[in-house]
């Protein structure tokens, strides 16, 4: 996921970025009527908000430790 760093922290966006992927990556419809929970369970991967999440805060690092002078 590149560029999240930048993503707005909207509920709405990481609800529909985490259905889209789990319908991607197991192939679950909504006829199936499976809980996406369940759904990262059994594929063992955390959900995406999740993953935003780390990669605001190690931008934010990154920013944290940069220097005074380089952050515009």
């Amino acid at each position: 996921m590149y560029g999240v760093e930048y993503c707005p922290a909207i509920k709405e966006v990481g609800t529909r970025l985490s259905v889209m992927e789990t319908n991607c990556t197991a192939g679950v419809t909504r006829m199936d009527r499976i809980r996406n929970h369940a759904i990262l369970q059994k594929l063992g991967v955390a959900p995406i908000a999740d993953k935003m999440r780390e990669a605001r805060l190690r931008w934010y690092d990154h920013v944290l430790r940069g220097k005074e002078d380089s952050v515009r």
